[in-house]
Formats: C-alpha cells, sequence, structure tokens
C-alpha cells in the first residue's frame, strides 16, 4: 500500500512541477542568474506547507517528529556542494529525473552525479565523522526550542514571514 501510494504521490508532484514548468532547465538558470525566480517561488511555497504541516501533524499527534543533530560545518560543506552541482548542470536533484522524463536528457548527468556523490560519501563517511562533524555539532536543536516557543506557532510565523516574501517578489514583478 505504501510503494502505491508512493507511486501516485509521485504522478501527482511529476503533473504539478510540469505544469508549473520547473523542469525547464531555462527556469534554473533563471533563477541562478535572478532574472526568473519561478522556481524560487515555487520551492518557498512548498516550505510554507511543509512548515505548518508538519507541525500541525506532530501537534496533533499523526505523525512522528525524529529531530536529526546539527552539524554546522558538514551542512555548510552540503550545501556548497548542492549549489555548485545546481549551477553547473541547471537542475537541482528534484527536478533533474523530471526533466529527463520531459526528455531532457542533460538530467541524466545530474542523476549520475548525485549517485557517485552519494556513494563517494558513504564511502568516505568515517573520514568526515571524525573531522567536519566535530566542528559545530551542536545536537538536535530547533528554531522553537531555542526561541521558547511552540512549535506550530513558529511554523505559522516562518510560514506568514516566506508567504510575504512571495507576495513581495510578485508585486515588484519577479
Amino acid at each position: 500500500m505504501e510503494l502505491l501510494i508512493g507511486l501516485i504521490t509521485g504522478i501527482i508532484w511529476g503533473y504539478i512541477f510540469q505544469r508549473a514548468r520547473i523542469l525547464r532547465f531555462e527556469k534554473h538558470i533563471g533563477l541562478l542568474t535572478l532574472t526568473d525566480l519561478t522556481v524560487l517561488k515555487f520551492l518557498l511555497s512548498g516550505v510554507i506547507v511543509g512548515a505548518i504541516g508538519i507541525q500541525l501533524l506532530t501537534t496533533l499527534g499523526l505523525a512522528p517528529y525524529h529531530l536529526k543533530p546539527t552539524f554546522i560545518a558538514a551542512n555548510l560543506v552540503g550545501g556548497v556542494i548542492y549549489g555548485l552541482g545546481w549551477a553547473v548542470l541547471g537542475y537541482c536533484p528534484g527536478t533533474a529525473p523530471g526533466a529527463i522524463g520531459e526528455g531532457s536528457l542533460d538530467g541524466i548527468f545530474g542523476v549520475l552525479g548525485g549517485l557517485v556523490g552519494a556513494a563517494t560519501f558513504a564511502h568516505t563517511y568515517p573520514f568526515w565523522k571524525k573531522t567536519l562533524y566535530g566542528i559545530g555539532a551542536y545536537g538536535k536543536i530547533s528554531l522553537p526550542m531555542v526561541l521558547h516557543l511552540p512549535p506550530l506557532l513558529v511554523g505559522v510565523i516562518f510560514a506568514g514571514a516566506l508567504l510575504a516574501f512571495i507576495a513581495f517578489l510578485e508585486k515588484m514583478g519577479w
């Protein structure tokens, strides 16, 4: 049943991605050159839904939430690698398979690069754990914990701020 739900939601997301045109190389280059912010607004919309949805589901006891430890240096290095890969390829990892499905075969390089990168990381993990993971290791923390506020309230405030930012981008014609 879980596989069927995964298949159905995958088809729905693929349809939404395709209709929003965020599977297009030109849209990603537009974001990276700050000339077309469609992809950014789409991603922020997903963060808004997630910020409220996850906190609502966990607050109501409908879904478990497993907080992962924070490692500042590892997150920073991973983010730089992710960003460089996106800039070089012109697709983010989530849209490269969709672009392939649309017929853009250049996305294959992104998928293959991601698999090679994941395998490389897995085989070198002990090294990274000894070195990089020790820098900025804060353990299991979250913004609601730091602010001493209810998680749902923080989610709503964060979502509201992102929604205001999207509205600003729209008003400015971006």
